[in-house]
């Protein structure tokens, strides 16, 4: 993992701090929005939309524009994907309508937190060994209501030029696993940009937050989804995890132009 000085990052520029303002000035405009319409659903007790189209906003006003390939699954489905900072949960969530594993101290930070919670976030402590069988647990119950779930297994991120090995832990949910769900990998190409805008290193979240929401350029992103696969066919948790990683390594090997990624 990098650990670049954030002095290297692009200079956040004369309007960067006016572009931060008029952001987050536009995120809670969107927030009031999406949250007065997803209380109307809530009261009438059917499903909501607003929470996934709120995360979808909110990479929209990042300058965050992602084209997506291959086939999306819908449901009943277990999505496995690369990591590269926060901005990876409003890309995914916002096209996939998907709920999180997320890292526990996410649920302390004030509206991000909550926001998560809203969107069914599961989170996680790695000092938890003993959490691990309630983690599941919780999962078992999103993928039981058929609510497409995502994880970043390598538990960390990187700058988008390489792969760490994945965490097989959370793959205990599918050993063995409900009926009917398929696994899909999904590669997050920052086409170029990932050293920029990926969250690594020592940085801290407030400095990472600040120059992203300060950012002129565009962040493409290639949102690609691969060859779903059963992992009933699997051997165990570990192989899952392994199958998972080998489809991301090889399209991330050749999104860097067949440079080889371990």
């Amino acid at each position: 993992m990098s650990t670049e000085d954030p002095e290297s990052y692009p200079p956040i520029g004369f309007f960067g701090p006016a572009r931060f303002v008029l952001r987050l000035t536009a995120m809670f405009a969107l927030l009031g929005v999406c949250l007065t319409l997803h209380g109307g659903y809530r009261l009438v007790r059917q499903p909501s939309p607003w929470p996934p189209r709120f995360l979808y906003g909110i990479a929209w006003i990042l300058n965050i524009r992602i084209a997506t390939e291959g086939v999306r699954l819908k449901e009943d489905v277990f999505y496995v994907a690369n990591h590269l900072s926060w901005i990876d949960i409003p890309i995914i969530g916002g096209v996939t309508r998907s709920a999180f594993v997320a890292k526990a101290e996410i649920r302390k930070w004030p509206i991000t937190g909550w926001l998560a919670t809203l969107n069914h976030t599961v989170f996680v402590s790695r000092g938890d060994r003993l959490g691990v069988a309630r983690q599941v647990e919780e999962l078992k119950e999103a993928i039981a209501e058929h609510q497409p779930v995502t994880i970043f297994p390598e538990g960390t991120t990187t700058d988008g030029t390489s792969l760490l090995p994945f965490k097989p832990s959370l793959f205990a949910v599918l050993a063995p696993p409900p009926r009917g769900i398929r696994v899909q990998p999904i590669l997050l190409d920052f086409q170029g940009t990932g050293p920029e805008v990926g969250w690594i290193g020592t940085e801290g979240a407030l400095h990472y937050t600040w120059r992203v929401m300060c950012r002129r350029a565009v962040i493409p992103v290639r949102m690609v989804f691969l060859s779903p696969f059963d992992p009933a066919h699997c051997n165990g948790r570990k192989e899952i995890a392994a199958t998972a990683r080998e489809q991301i390594r090889q399209a991330l090997s050749a999104s860097l132009g067949g440079r080889a990624v371990l």
